[in-house]
């Protein structure tokens, strides 16, 4: 079974595998200590299910819901499904565990702070060895810290989607200590990389989330029973961009060796894993 997707409480969910059944999905549901998980049984079938789980979200109260649980399952499934808006903001937190959302909003704030004019400072206390000359190496953070520093709107937006993307998944699935793993030895490793590629003057969470997608992706490939598992059309985007990065296409300034040290971090991470019992 892959997971995909959340949804608040058990009605909005039936409603949802009620649908689903009708279009000859089979899908399973599962209580969480916050919402609902949904998974569809048949791996082939994630991208149709996931696309109308999206939907869903958007349009709760179409009438082919009502419509189906009345043909499959019981029409109290569908009542009080809650505002989209709220299904959307508790759909954010319910996807995300503990780590994952505090190192969504420490991402955020130091963003935020870069912009209102603290940059040099953030840089001089979060970047690598090196960037300033009191910058020592016994200032052990700045091996990880340049994970958390990013330069652009596209530069964290594109970094923090798939952060809450695959490390929700992978710490609501496999826990906590999983996705830290994850986390400092992708947000470490291919910084240091990175600066024997091109110095200390860059950041940015790329490094982890290559990190995530080479472990999702592997271990939905070798161990699909673990619940998590990237599509094969989003892992082939990733490694789009990753090439991408070398030939300057949009003129930006794109930490290659981090994502290249990030993707084998992940997929070694991934082999390893998917060898557990």
């Amino acid at each position: 079974m892959q997971e995909f997707g959340r949804l608040p409480n058990m009605r909005a969910a039936q409603a949802l595998v009620d649908y689903l059944k009708g279009q000859g999905i089979d899908c399973r549901t599962e209580y969480l200590q916050q919402g609902v998980a949904l998974f569809v049984v048949d791996p082939a079938q994630f991208s149709l299910a996931e696309q109308e789980f999206h939907y869903f979200i958007a349009h709760p109260s179409d009438p082919k819901y009502l419509a189906a649980s009345w043909d499959h399952g019981s029409i109290d499934t569908c009542l009080d499904y809650g505002q989209p808006s709220a299904q959307l903001l508790t759909q954010f937190f319910t996807g995300g565990g503990p780590l994952t959302l505090l190192v969504f909003f420490s991402c955020v704030l130091i963003f935020i702070g870069w912009n209102v004019g603290y940059a040099e400072s953030l840089f001089a206390a979060l970047g690598f060895f090196g960037v300033t000359p009191s910058a020592t190496l016994g200032e052990v953070w700045r091996v990880f810290t340049p994970s958390l520093i990013h330069f652009s709107a596209l530069h964290i937006i594109f970094n923090l989607l798939w952060w809450w993307y695959l490390g929700g998944k992978i710490e609501n699935r496999l826990g906590i200590a999983t996705l830290a793993i994850l986390l400092l030895v992708g947000g470490t490793l291919p910084n240091v990389l990175q600066y024997f590629i091109s110095g200390p003057g860059f950041g940015g969470l790329s490094g982890v989330v290559y990190a995530l997608a080479g472990y999702t992706w592997i271990m939905g490939v070798r161990k699909p029973q673990s619940g998590i598992g990237l599509p094969s059309a989003l892992m082939g985007f990733m490694m789009l961009w990753l090439v991408l990065g070398f030939t300057d296409l949009f003129g930006l300034s794109i930490a290659n060796g981090a994502h290249i040290g990030g993707l084998i971090v992940g997929l070694l991470q991934g082999l390893y894993d998917s060898r557990k019992r």
